[in-house]
């Protein structure tokens, strides 16, 4: 008997199991059979050539249009080339020594052709590919004048089109996937759906999905099957978030509750300012927690600039009244000595010193880092702000009640996890990031964490306007760019200036900068922090203002001393990466240049810009790009320039960069963890797959009476997955 979590090699041989497994990295019936289809073709109809991506492993459905044979002039062997065609256009593919493609594939034979897609001379070809000549083997073409129906029936039956490697061709993989149906033994009890919440979505029983998605007899099959499957693959994820919601709940923590007239009061008592409705809002909702015997989970997420820093020193001050401390760990040194300053500023004098706010990075001295760790393992200092050296295994703490973790995209989950570990019982987790999260990534990526928003921001602050600046057409306007920072530097206030790389060979470590947002063969140079501070310092148009510059391979000291200065006015002109980024404060900067702003991504662009328009005078926003209009990489930078709404941005950068790994310490762009479902469209049926999946799991939190979601969500969340769920 074969079931879903055999070996492969018990369904398909020893033999093919090893290649799929060094091809596609498969090792079950399940891994196979969840490699689903990238699309289907139809033997009667062609794929069209001019659309096939440069540089992937392509498979077409062609005519073919004529074969060659030629010999080299200087050497031995000879070289082979078949015209492919879609009746459109045309496309070759080359074999070298294999003379006997001339006789084997005769003009007009239709099929499928493997490979790689290749520019040679200027044209597009596939260089050895696999082919399968429809009526070879198994797939005998049906006479038309024998059976009209069947011959119909066969040039229109839908061709699941795999993802492909040079090693193992589309048809390889349908063919396993035939071998593994063929044995495989399902009943009712294999499906992860219960049977309830299947019939009232009108879902196909789990085998015939599977069927019908791989097998599939007209187009209705798979589409039904599609369906079906997205809805399983939703189901599966939120049921595994909700258990670990559930599973959470049922460890135990030291409640931190604000004493009366203690910390948190008397921070209250001093603010110069009244909080917003949501700060108040938000901080109800972390007090609520911070005060009961389960760990707080939340998550809080506010445009930049909403106070979420505020949120997070109130909450830290309650946990300083129940003699507990607090660690808020940034990912840069930069941003960590910024949150420092702030946290002091907003504490005042005399709760700076009764809770000793202390800062604990990597490039500390010696003697700075002993009486650091020294204040921390003697619970001296109740608020600690840190980098990755905080991770450190010399670093102990005397009563870790709270972690605060800043941007959490920076940070992945074994990190998140060994700053937790340090306290004695479980500390309560608080992460913040300034990027907008859509809804539906929200349940998706964090849906066993609860969600706190800020939208609202705080009394004074002015506008940001925002222009894009297209070299592309008008190159000459980089000119006026520098002109306009001038006239603000005129009127006492400064400027920021981004690029994407250091030098002209060094990228910013960590950098969002988007190398296929231009053709790299085409592109001239992106700009850079150390050839833009020398050409600025010498351009007339800025003479005599005090330019610095900023970026992540200075030593610790050159950075604080390039952001003191900036801070304290004494530069009026900042040329920096996006170290900037995030968390640093400069009110009196009111406008941000943005180089290259093709190659940075829409939320990304969105940070930058928050920081400008911070104290009483409108930012301005500049984005200068060399993209052509009607680009992608175009339409990014217009999008940003097109609304303040971060919100609705993030829905922008959703749909144009799709949801990335939505399990495990990589959460933001790259290749989706997720098969069929995709959160940029499928809001409402994630939204009520986990309706469904909570009716299950609330009931039933260790779902002993559901087993096969129980062996679904197994096979679902690899090790790593499992990890960020257990620990996150």
């Amino acid at each position: 008997m074969v079931g879903l979590d055999s070996k492969l090699s018990g369904a398909v041989g020893g033999r093919t199991a090893a290649m799929l497994h060094r091809a596609l990295g498969v090792e079950t019936v399940a891994d196979l059979l969840g490699i689903y289809p990238r699309r289907y073709a139809h033997r009667g109809e062609p794929t069209p050539l001019d659309s096939v991506p440069e540089g992937e492993v392509v498979t077409i459905v062609g005519t073919v249009v004529s074969v060659s044979s030629r010999g080299f002039k200087n050497r031995r062997g000879s070289v082979q080339t078949v015209v492919i065609g879609d009746g459109r256009s045309e496309m070759s593919a080359t074999f070298f020594n294999q003379p006997w493609r001339v006789e084997a594939l005769p003009r007009g034979a239709r099929g499928m052709f493997s490979g790689k897609v290749t520019r040679f001379r200027g044209e597009m070809q596939l260089t050895h590919p696999e082919i399968r000549i429809f009526g070879d083997g198994d797939d005998d073409v049906p006479d038309p004048a024998v059976d009209v129906e069947r011959a119909k029936r066969w040039a229109q039956q839908p061709l699941p089109i795999y993802p492909a490697t040079a090693s193992v061709p589309t048809w390889k993989v349908a063919d396993s996937i035939a071998h593994a149906l063929d044995v495989l033994e399902l009943d009712e009890g294999d499906d992860p759906i219960p049977e309830d919440v299947r019939a009232a979505h009108g879902l196909l029983p789990y085998a015939e999905a599977l069927e019908k998605l791989h097998r599939p007899a007209v187009d209705n099959d798979w589409r039904r099957a599609r369906d079906t499957l997205r809805y399983h693959e939703a189901f599966v994820l939120q049921a595994a978030l909700l258990q670990q919601k559930a599973l959470s709940a049922q460890s135990h923590t030291i409640p931190r509750r604000a004493a009366d007239g203690g910390y948190a009061d008397r921070l209250d008592a001093e603010l110069p300012f009244e909080l917003t409705a949501d700060q108040s809002l938000v901080g109800a909702e972390i007090a609520f927690d911070l005060a009961r015997e389960t760990p707080m989970n939340r998550l809080v997420q506010g445009e930049v600039g909403s106070g979420k820093t505020l949120v997070a020193v109130r909450a830290m001050a309650a946990v300083a009244d129940s003699g507990g401390q607090s660690a808020l760990l940034a990912p840069t040194e930069v941003l960590a000595a910024q949150h420092l300053r702030s946290i002091v500023r907003t504490l005042g004098p005399e709760l700076s010193a009764e809770l000793m706010p202390t800062l604990l990075t990597g490039q500390l001295s010696a003697a700075e880092r002993r009486k650091a760790m020294l204040r921390i393992v003697s619970g001296q200092a109740k608020i600690v702000v840190g980098t990755h050296a905080l991770l450190s295994d010399r670093v102990e703490f005397f009563d870790l009640g709270l972690v605060v973790v800043d941007e959490q995209h920076r940070f992945g989950v074994e990190q998140r996890e060994t700053l937790r570990a340090k306290g004695k019982t479980p500390p309560h987790l608080l992460v913040m990031t300034a990027t907008p999260i859509p809804r539906t990534v929200a349940m998706t990526v964090f849906g066993d964490l609860d969600i706190s928003t800020i939208t609202q921001l705080p009394a004074g602050r002015q506008g940001i306007d925002t222009f894009v600046v297209p070299l592309a057409e008008r190159p000459d306007w980089i000119n006026n760019v520098w002109r306009r920072a001038r006239e603000e530097i005129a009127a006492g206030r400064q400027v920021f200036v981004v690029c994407p790389a250091i030098s002209a060979k060094d990228i910013e470590e960590g950098d969002d900068v988007d190398d296929e947002a231009t053709d790299a063969a085409s592109r001239p140079p992106r700009a850079n922090v150390v050839e833009l501070y020398e050409s600025l310092s010498r351009n007339p148009v800025l003479d005599g203002v005090r330019i610095g510059m900023l970026h992540g391979r200075m030593s610790s000291e050159e950075k604080d001393a390039a952001m003191g200065a900036f801070g304290r006015r004494e530069l009026d002109l900042l040329v920096a990466t996006t170290v900037i980024e995030v968390g640093v404060d400069v009110p009196n900067a009111s406008v941000m240049i943005v180089l290259d702003a093709e190659l940075f991504g829409v939320s990304q662009l969105h940070q930058l810009r928050g920081r400008v328009g911070r104290g009483g005078e409108p930012g301005l926003c500049l984005l200068v790009t060399r993209a052509p209009r009607d680009s992608f990489a175009r339409d990014r930078v217009e999008a940003v320039a097109g609304t303040l709404d971060g919100f609705e941005l993030a829905q922008i950068d959703l749909e144009l960069r799709r949801e990335g790994d939505v399990l495990g310490a990589r959460q933001s762009g790259g290749r989706s963890s997720l098969r069929l479902l995709r959160v940029a469209t499928d809001g409402e049926l994630i939204g009520q797959a986990r309706s469904d999946a909570a009716s299950v799991v609330d009931a039933d939190p260790t779902l002993a009476a559901h087993p096969a979601l129980r062996r679904a969500l197994e096979r679902r969340l690899d090790e790593q997955e499992r990890q960020f769920l257990s620990k996150g």
